[in-house]
């Protein structure tokens, strides 16, 4: 009898053990940064989507394990990156929290192992081209933040209806990062801002991502007599920000400027940070949160004591946009199939704030033509770029941060929770 509840208690001892390390059978693989706020963002938007969808039951009767690969915000990396998780880890499916230049090196990778991989970061319109231009081989690339035209686009409604039309400014100097994102944001604004908005842009600086002494550039912005500077910097934006306010060159400064998208950029700049506004895809700080949104940043301030004390954007992409791909992955029954490729286009979530639509995550279709720029973005999240924004979520929101350290939404009025305005020390028109 006691060999027999020994046997007994053995085999009970096993099914539990069993039950509780089912081998994870598919495996979702995140590539991007490991040490900064925006691949940090992707990557514990994964995590919390993965443990969700874990706890009821994972996909395809399936758990899901998440492999990690480091890109360092370098392209080169992020080649071996793509490669580690296609080749030795054979993943299901990749998360993206890539920077611009960091995808554009690995998205050969991608077109050679056809694996279903979701951008959450980077907003280059020349990778949306890409899938316009051959759809065949970048079918399974998705991208749930709106491209940099669409971006570029709203921001220059900001500039009419508040740059021009509130502050009267009407001319502009580009303070511009040696990136390809710098490089296609430059390329969009400048061509836009003067016919649609009347201001005029009169010259263009543009600067290593290394410099760390910016006043000679401020000293030509100034002399060049132009009402303000638009920055576009998405690597080191601290050192730009900081000096500038340090140095308290006398015009405004808005644009796109990365750093000041994380709550943490008040003290990485030393609370040198006042004035400083930027665009921003959504949800942003002084973003109101809906019902779902509010939900997962309070899972994830419980789970996550470091920083980023609040997701950027992209962990929301990430989050939302995991669940989707793994929906379709139901629906198709497996990954890296048209059938995949198919029931990812159809997937369309709507969020709403007091029974009113406030963001959308669904996907341009392949022969969808945007009605304002009368082109395709086919796999692009899909955004509406013309008030009252109310068949998707805004392309962007403008934030400022101000003196005091806090910060709100200064535009589209729909979303705004604040006012723009200038540093104190600088003279009004």
């Amino acid at each position: 009898m006691k060999l027999k509840s020994l046997l007994i208690a053995m085999g009970l001892a096993t099914s539990v053990t069993l039950a509780g390390t089912a081998s994870a059978e598919i495996k979702v693989g995140f590539i991007g940064s490991l040490s900064s706020d925006t691949g940090l963002s992707t990557l514990r938007g994964a995590e919390i989507a993965i443990e969700e969808l874990n706890a009821k039951g994972g996909v395809l009767g399936q758990q899901i394990e998440l492999v990690k690969a480091d890109t360092a915000e370098d392209p080169t990396e992020g080649v071996k990156a793509y490669e580690y998780l296609a080749e030795s880890e054979e993943v299901d499916f990749i998360i993206s929290g890539s920077i611009d230049d960091v995808s554009l090196g690995w998205m050969p990778r991608m077109q050679e192992f056809q694996i279903p991989t979701l951008d959450t970061w980077t907003s280059y319109i020349g990778i949306i081209d890409m899938v316009v231009e051959d759809y065949d081989s970048m079918k399974p690339y998705f991208m749930n933040i709106a491209s940099d035209e669409a971006l570029a686009t709203l921001y220059i409604d900001f500039g009419k209806d508040v740059l021009a039309e509130k502050m009267g400014w009407k001319s502009v100097i580009i303070l511009q990062e040696d990136t390809a994102f710098g490089g296609a944001i430059n390329g969009l604004v400048t061509d836009a801002l003067a016919p649609n908005a009347g201001i005029e842009v009169v010259d263009t600086i543009v600067y290593d991502v290394a410099t760390n002494d910016f006043a000679p550039l401020f000293s030509r912005a100034t002399d060049s007599g132009a009402d303000f500077i638009y920055l576009i910097s998405s690597v080191n934006s601290q050192v730009v920000s900081s000096q500038y306010v340090k140095l308290q060159v006398p015009m405004g400064m808005t644009g796109v400027n990365v750093a000041a998208l994380g709550q943490e950029f008040w003290e990485d700049t030393g609370g040198a940070a006042g004035g400083i506004s930027t665009l921003s895809p959504v949800p942003s700080v002084g973003f109101k949160l809906d019902p779902v949104s509010q939900a997962f940043v309070d899972t994830y301030q419980a789970k996550y004591k470091s920083r980023p004390v609040m997701p950027h954007f992209n962990g929301f992409n990430a989050y939302h946009g995991l669940k989707q791909a793994m929906a379709a992955a139901e629906e198709a029954g497996e990954f890296n199939n048209t059938t995949w490729v198919t029931a990812m286009e159809k997937q369309d979530l709507t969020l709403k704030m007091d029974e009113e639509m406030w963001l959308r995550y669904g996907f341009w279709g392949n022969d969808e033509v945007e009605e304002r720029t009368g082109r395709t973005y086919p796999h692009n999240v899909r955004f509406d770029i013309t008030a009252p924004y109310d068949d998707a979520s805004p392309s962007m929101v403008v934030i400022q941060w101000y003196e005091d350290g806090t910060n709100a939404v200064v535009y589209p009025e729909k979303y705004a929770t604040g006012e723009f305005t200038v540093p104190s020390w600088v003279k009004k028109k």
